[in-house]
């Protein structure tokens, strides 16, 4: 079954997703760095800790972060603190690394690391799913409906999010060309990138 004001949802989710933050600032750095083929496991990353998000906010955890401050505000500076540690990783990663085909000083499970955690300590993600999301759920498990818009919503926000994510790192790729030439500037300007991001993130009231 369809959930209720399914094309509400829809819209929000698109708005969300074309707007620029902290996973797809990081999606577009490593594209650019390191190339679409391996950032993709960043995109992998992104959703696997969106489905988890997901899941806390059914059993309840989305509600407790929703209604206790606090809690959001520790999440949003972990997650500044780790992308300014993101950005010095970067701007210090040696240009031959940015060069070589096989990229072998940073592994899969790293990018898919690097893309989980920043998601995961999204604020936008957490007050998304702990105040919009669970809106569209209808709870009475009597009606036998919860599961299946569950699901479909669900596959609606992943399916969309790694699409969107995949536009920023293709596009990020088409500019990275004209870099190539000087491969430490993409450094440099991944990492200013990843730095701004960080400083709107700690000034945004959550």
């Amino acid at each position: 079954m369809i959930p209720e004001n399914y094309w509400i949802y829809l819209q929000i989710i698109f708005f969300l997703f074309i707007t620029p933050g902290s996973p797809r600032i990081l999606m577009c750095s490593y594209t650019m760095s390191y190339g679409l083929k391996k950032t993709v496991w960043t995109a992998l990353g992104d959703i696997t800790a969106n489905t988890m998000q997901l899941f806390f906010v059914v059993v309840g955890l989305g509600l407790l972060v929703k209604n206790n401050p606090v809690l959001l505000i520790v999440i949003k500076w972990i997650g500044v603190v780790y992308l300014l540690y993101l950005a010095y990783d970067l701007y210090n990663t040696r240009v031959k690394e940015i060069n070589a085909i096989d990229a072998k000083e940073k592994k899969i499970l790293s990018f898919f690391k690097d893309g989980f955690i920043v998601a995961g300590l999204s604020p936008k993600a957490w007050v998304f799913f702990g105040v919009i999301f669970i809106q569209f759920l209808d709870y009475d498990l009597s009606s036998g409906y919860f599961f299946g818009q569950l699901i479909i919503l669900w596959l609606t926000y992943i399916i969309l999010d790694f699409f969107t994510l995949i536009i920023y790192g293709v596009t990020a790729d088409k500019i990275s060309v004209w870099l190539k030439s000087n491969p430490k500037t993409i450094n440099i300007v991944s990492s200013f990138a990843l730095i701004i991001i960080a400083f709107i993130t700690a000034f945004i009231k959550v």
